[in-house]
């Protein structure tokens, strides 16, 4: 997703573990016990446009790049219950945007679903996941007039997700209250002083209730904004304990900063939605960014242009801020410089409080400049950084050429770039065999007991272990492959059916954990076998590096 801003001077090239870890054995209830029971159908409005100069809600979002038959001939009260119980987040970047890009796509209701309440049930998944541009596109492509009910909160929701409040205009009003008091006199006033009405805005917008500091003083200063109502309203935070769409949308609108108590309290989609606010500088976005490039909200490209973004705003050129090392890990005058620069952002990381989150987002944000060191055997104490940071952004084909070196490297960095590659290159490119498996989790021990029971998981799925040979080497470390689970039976379903979109939603309901120590090795297998089988091996391989890299 772009992070939105004025152009700035280029960063990067023109073109371009826990010492306690252990194997997670069993799979919580990820399928829910009874799909056959839904809320009340919800009913459409009357349309008001005559057919011709309506659109068709038959295929709502761009051309699929899964096809338009990705559910197929599913169930749509199964798919949707799926979605509306998913947790996010989930625990893979590329899962996310795998899932995003299955959500975004154009495709027909399933079976039993309206096709008004797909598009709001696929935006609002969206928006949980932080993707609150793909979920507006999403909704601005149903006329209002055709809105369900749920439909239409799923519009102001993006509206507000978005920061344009001015989107809350064109949509019909309803009984919405915060902070105690009806929502539509103040978007009347919104949309009137938006509209250059301030006699109607002023008149509209009143006076908020003693008991509320935050609610309605946002909205009057919105309309101040604009021209209308009082210039002397003040936003206090103090007294305010949660953040809710509303405040978000508002305060983000007018470039009003959120304390930061109230977004660690918040769900972490919130901080996604804040990445691309655009009313706030690039330097505030930076850390949101960081945050929604590890979800997999925004890439690689994007947050470098970002960091370019904030020096230009700031025209500070020192080469020892977070920017100068970036530009600098990308035109330094040689390999050394380059990496010095690299090994600076990484080690800010992996001092600083961000935790793995935050190292994993130093990784996305040097994957390219990690393209231009040359492989080299110098570089083997690097080669697994290198690596790793490459494949964050998807980079298979440049991770490759470190075959050699990973291969002849030793030691723990020797072992980490030969996994990542085992699992993430487009062909088998080192040594996989099942001695230097177990060497592999020999070394890892009892502390890195996850991290090979997803190893074996990955290469049995990916066909890169034969079926005995997995099984022996997932036996030692205490895990069953292939077991029949609901799970796994729902998976086979969908690969049967031939569904993308499912199965790409059912691997998303398999890591439902906030990081990869709780996603369960008998299940990744399942899925990156079913993800393989339905022409998806791309995808599984990057969640397979990206399990190698941050565990």
């Amino acid at each position: 997703m772009p992070v939105q801003g004025a152009a700035p001077a280029p960063i990067g090239p023109a073109a371009t573990s826990n010492a306690d870890e252990a194997v997670a054995e069993t799979s919580p209830a990820l399928l829910p016990a009874d799909i056959a029971k839904l809320a009340a159908a919800e009913i459409a409005p009357l349309e008001e446009m005559p057919d011709a100069a309506t659109r068709s809600l038959d295929l709502v979002g761009p051309e699929s790049i899964y096809g338009t038959d990705a559910f197929g001939e599913a169930d749509g009260r199964y798919v949707v219950t799926l979605m509306r119980r998913l947790q996010t987040p989930i625990a893979s970047r590329w899962a996310e945007i795998m899932l995003r890009r299955a959500l975004l796509g154009a495709t027909p209701a399933p079976r039993g679903e309206g096709q008004a309440d797909w598009v709001a049930d696929r935006a609002a998944l969206l928006l949980r996941l932080g993707e609150a541009d793909a979920a507006r596109m999403l909704v601005q492509g149903v006329d209002v007039e055709r809105f369900s009910p749920r439909l239409r909160r799923v519009a102001i929701e993006s509206a507000l997700a978005t920061s344009d409040p001015q989107g809350l205009c064109p949509l019909p009003e309803g009984g919405e209250q915060v902070g105690g008091q009806p929502v539509w006199p103040m978007v009347r006033a919104i949309c009137a002083t938006l509209a250059g009405d301030e006699a109607t805005a002023n008149a509209t917008i009143g006076r908020g209730p003693p008991n509320d500091p935050i609610d309605h003083p946002l909205a009057e200063r919105l309309v101040a904004a604009g021209g209308g109502g009082r210039r002397d309203v003040q936003i206090d935070w103090t007294a305010v304990d949660s953040l809710t769409d509303w405040r978000f949308g508002l305060a983000s609108a007018l470039g009003v900063a959120i304390p930061q108590n109230l977004l660690d309290g918040a769900p972490v989609w919130f901080e996604a939605w804040l990445a691309r606010a655009p009313m706030l500088s690039a330097a505030d976005r930076i850390a949101p960014a960081r945050i929604a490039a590890v979800l997999g909200v925004v890439s690689s490209a994007d947050l470098v242009d970002l960091y370019g973004r904030a020096m230009d705003e700031s025209g500070d050129e020192d080469t020892d801020s977070p920017a100068g090392r970036l530009r600098a890990a990308y035109r330094g005058d040689d390999d050394d410089a380059r990496l010095n620069a690299m090994h600076a952002i990484w080690d800010a990381a992996a001092n600083g409080e961000g935790g793995e989150r935050d190292r994993y987002a130093a990784s996305i944000l040097t994957a390219r400049a990690a393209v231009g060191i040359t492989p080299s055997g110098d570089q083997k104490d690097d080669v697994a950084a290198l690596v790793e940071s490459m494949l964050a952004a998807g980079l298979d084909i440049q991770a490759e050429r470190w075959a050699q070196v990973a291969d002849a490297a030793g030691g723990s960095d020797g072992d980490r770039a030969w996994s990542v590659l085992a699992v993430g290159a487009r062909r088998p490119v080192v040594g996989i065999t099942p001695a230097r498996v177990r060497k592999f989790a020999d070394r890892a021990g009892a502390s890195g007991a996850q991290r090979s029971a997803l190893l074996v998981s990955a290469l049995a799925g990916l066909g890169r272990l034969s079926d005995a040979d997995a099984a022996k080497l997932a036996a030692r470390l205490g895990v069953t492959l292939g077991q029949s689970s609901p799970y796994g039976n729902a998976l086979r379903r969908a690969v049967s059916a031939r569904q993308r979109g499912t199965v790409a939603l059912l691997v998303a309901v398999g890591m439902q954990s906030p990081n990869w120590t709780g996603v369960p090795a008998a299940d990744f297998y399942q899925m990156v076998s079913a993800l393989r089988a339905v022409g998806m091996e791309n995808e599984a391989r990057m969640i397979s590096a990206e399990a190698m890299t941050r565990l």
